[in-house]
């Protein structure tokens, strides 16, 4: 809220072109979001999709990992990284006691050391969540059975388990974070941008909810199998240890953790009028937005006067809906009977839940950061900082934007994603126009490596939710997060250099561009090269 003071005060910008930078159209598109994913945790639909997926993956640790990565990565679209993240986790980890039973056990297990052969019968304890699964003969036997396995397969077998329970804790984090770059109001960096974007070059209309997801959720399936097959490999799931040759001895394991999906889905009981209305205009909402105008075809926003109707009025409209409509299948006997019995009228969404469960401190930062983004614009601080960055005109553009790409992603590693996007999206904006290179070429890998923070706990809030279980080291996110940083700076780059090139015209300097850079007061009188990004 600092701008709203000192931006007046010091000269910068008046308080009437600070304050409506709190309250733009992006905000609402965001609180729309929001909105929306709090209906959907209102009546436990994120639930039933996420047990759904598992029943359909199966439980191999493999394809759990995947299936785990899938419904982080689906539900971070549309809800926040981090409920997402603080949902999953207590799923994996009943999955996980059923496979391998109770973690300290585990890690006594791995601890253990060669004793006489006499002493090597070791007793496992079985969980008390598992007694609903055991048969007769094993409830007779006390509650214990004994493994005649040598202490060294138990370690082997122990350690190997154990590097499964940190791929699953691991990968939903990294999932969350990776699904929330598909779609505008996955995450507060893609917002900023696109609020940037339409404040830095107001004639650019080609990013909106319909082609960003046409853009970035190719990109992202083919980030999340890619991580999939690092992580699976990383920790285990891949090899045919549980896959194949151990499948006998798992077999058990494996009934057990399907045994507890299909009874904790079964506890949802069959799908209820208020979850089939959620999902009703959940649908009619994602729908909506991506075909109002998706730039590849002609989208119904041509029906009305153009300009007029944007992605937050499309958000707005549909979840101002859910405030009055009923939770409850209502009832017609009173047309007919007016002393007859009426259904209480409970909405999908009441306000008090909607102010319990929506980050407003998140609204007012993102107000921030389109008000210090135009403080920037208009004090010609960005001008500034660019002119120090113009080493980078001799570089090929698609060098320079990698380079950007992996600078932005390991600055966010120990900054705040919201930070630093707010910070470096202006400059970057301004070092385009300079090299004369489409903006968008740099301001979109920028915009999404400043998501792909998976090296450190505190690099984001669900890589720190995972990391407070306290099954998790910082060697642990290192050594896997380093190599997810490569793999996605080199997924934005195919990604940016491929269909984004021909979607967003990616090739050639545009015009609104082009007005801004003629017109702006503070650029140099120096002509820079041109560059061809085809080659």
């Amino acid at each position: 809220m600092l701008p709203i003071c000192l931006f007046p005060t010091m000269g910068i910008l008046p308080s009437k072109k600070v304050c409506p930078q709190y309250f733009l159209e992006t905000n609402f598109l965001f609180l729309s979001g929001l909105l929306m994913a709090s209906a959907i945790e209102e009546w436990g639909l994120h639930r039933r999709i996420a047990l759904r997926v598992l029943k359909i993956v199966g439980v191999k640790p493999a394809w759990l990992i995947m299936g785990m990565m899938i419904t982080s990565s689906f539900l971070s679209m549309w809800l926040s990284n981090t409920a997402t993240t603080a949902m999953m986790l207590p799923i994996a980890n009943a999955i996980l006691e059923s496979l391998f039973g109770d973690l300290k056990t585990l890690k006594d297990n791995c601890k253990v050391k060669e004793v006489p052969e006499s002493q090597c019968q070791v007793k496992l304890h079985i969980l008390p969540s598992e007694k609903h699964i055991l048969t007769e003969e094993e409830r007779a036997d006390g509650m214990e059975k004994v493994d005649e396995r040598s202490l060294e397969e138990i370690r082997g077998d122990a350690e190997y388990q154990l590097k499964v329970w940190k791929g699953f804790l691991i990968c939903i984090p990294y999932a969350a974070s990776i699904g929330g770059t598909a779609t505008l109001t996955g995450t507060a960096p893609n917002l900023i941008f696109i609020g940037q974007l339409k404040s830095y070059f107001p004639q650019c209309d080609l990013i909106n909810f319909g082609s960003w997801i046409v853009f970035a959720f190719p990109l992202m399936v083919i980030f999340l199998f890619v991580a999939w097959i690092w992580i699976a490999i990383l920790y285990g799931g891949l090899t045919s240890r549980l896959c194949v040759s151990k499948q006998k001895s798992h077999a058990a394991a494996e009934a057990k953790a399907r045994a507890i999906i299909d009874e904790d889905y079964k506890k949802l009981g069959p799908i209820n009028f208020a979850e089939g209305s959620i999902s009703f205009f959940f649908i009619i909402f994602a729908v909506l937005l991506f075909t109002r105008d998706p730039k590849f075809v002609t989208g119904w926003s041509i029906f009305f006067n153009k300009g007029y109707v944007s992605d937050a009025v499309t958000g707005v409209f549909i979840v101002s809906i859910l405030f009055f409509f009923p939770s409850q299948r209502p009832s017609l006997r009173w047309w007919f009977n007016p002393r007859a019995s009426t259904t209480p009228y409970v909405p999908l969404l009441s306000w008090k839940r909607a102010q319990e469960c929506v980050p407003w401190n998140i609204v007012l930062l993102l107000g921030g950061g389109f008000a210090m983004a135009k403080g920037c614009e208009e004090s010609g601080l960005a001008v500034l900082i660019g002119k120090h960055l113009q080493p980078l005109a001799h570089v090929p553009p698609a060098v320079a934007s990698i380079l950007i790409t992996a600078f932005i992603a390991c600055f966010t590693e120990f900054a705040s994603n919201t930070a630093t996007i707010i910070i470096f999206l202006p400059v970057i904006a301004e070092l385009a126009m300079r090299v004369n290179v489409n903006p968008l070429y740099f301001m979109i890998p920028a915009t999404i490596g400043c998501s792909y923070a998976f090296m450190l706990p505190v690099s984001t809030p669900p890589n720190s939710i995972a990391f407070a279980s306290g099954h998790l080291m910082v060697k642990d996110m290192v050594k896997t997060g380093f190599m997810m940083n490569i793999l996605g700076i080199l997924c934005a780059s195919l990604a940016i250099n491929t269909w984004g090139l021909h979607l967003f015209a990616l090739h050639t300097y545009p015009d609104w561009a082009r007005t801004l850079n003629t017109t702006a007061t503070t650029m140099t009188v120096t002509t820079l090269p041109a560059f061809n990004l085809t080659g």
